[in-house]
């Protein structure tokens, strides 16, 4: 019999017992609600790292005590508004609503958390936010993106590219493994239908910018026209793995130094944070 990992689909006993344990992980997928071209339902960034989080706590429960919370489904996604169907929200209630789970889970008991990132968006917000919500509440917490992790196991598996872009080659594929009834096959040549050359800004250089630059017309970057489920199913088990050696590896999961607390003058009694 499995092991049930979904925090939405147990009691809060069953959650309480977990916290109890040793060391227990909460994993927190986040995503988006934004454009995926006309192919791909707006709920893909979401849904993908919803997959990804429950498959690696799957391969972990037997040795972790593990809940794998519902995908947060609010992003970072303002570049994405022109081509119309994205729900996005600032960076102060990106950070207001990371800080209200994060105090959550320490009032419950929970050891740690692992945050799985589907949104490019969230890359740089996440960055920020974990580092100051760890020592604010004195809690180990790692953000990772899985499609950046294994590169060269991921880009075996293109046929278009070597890393996925966005409604790309290789985030069609993952939904079409996870969630085939919501990918409109029939609209991958019209994904394609793009501008000659996107706009890059300079290396080395930051900016704002609106994912019209990036894919003008459709709002697909990359050739989602090779996807397939069995690709999909290869993608999650490659992401998966890495984030279960993640898990593992104690390196990432030192608590702040006491210091940091101190210099701010935060509370250093567990729990006391707010």
């Amino acid at each position: 019999m499995s092991i049930e990992v979904e925090w939405a689909r147990m009691t809060a006993p069953d959650l309480r017992s977990i916290a109890e344990r040793g060391n227990a992980l909460a994993i927190l997928p986040v995503g988006s609600l934004e454009q995926h071209g006309p192919h791909l339902p707006v709920i893909t960034d979401t849904a993908s790292a919803s997959a990804a989080a429950i498959r690696t706590a799957k391969l972990v429960a037997e040795d972790v005590p593990v809940a794998v919370l519902p995908g947060l489904w609010l992003g970072m996604s303002e570049h994405h508004l022109p081509f119309g169907g994205t729900i996005t929200v600032d960076y102060q209630a990106y950070e207001a609503m990371l800080r209200g789970i994060v105090k959550s889970l320490k009032a419950l008991g929970f050891a740690r958390l692992l945050i799985v990132n589907g949104h490019g968006g969230n890359v740089d917000p996440l960055a920020v936010a974990v580092r100051e919500l760890a020592v604010t509440y004195d809690l180990p917490i790692v953000a990772t993106t899985p499609w950046f992790l294994a590169p060269k196991e991921t880009a075996a598996i293109f046929e278009s590219d070597t890393a996925p872009k966005h409604a790309c080659e290789g985030e069609t594929s993952v939904m079409m493994a996870i969630a085939g009834d919501c990918v409109k096959a029939d609209k991958l040549d019209e994904a394609m239908q793009q501008a000659p050359e996107p706009v890059h800004a300079p290396d080395g250089f930051s900016r704002f910018y609106s994912f019209s630059e990036r894919a003008p017309i459709t709002g697909t970057w990359g050739d989602p026209r090779l996807a397939s489920a069995e690709k999909g199913e290869k993608f999650l088990a490659i992401q998966a793995k890495a984030l279960a050696d993640a898990i593992k590896n104690p390196a990432l999961w030192s608590r702040p130094d006491p210091v940091w607390r101190a210099n701010r003058g935060l509370e250093t009694t567990a729990g006391k944070a707010d």
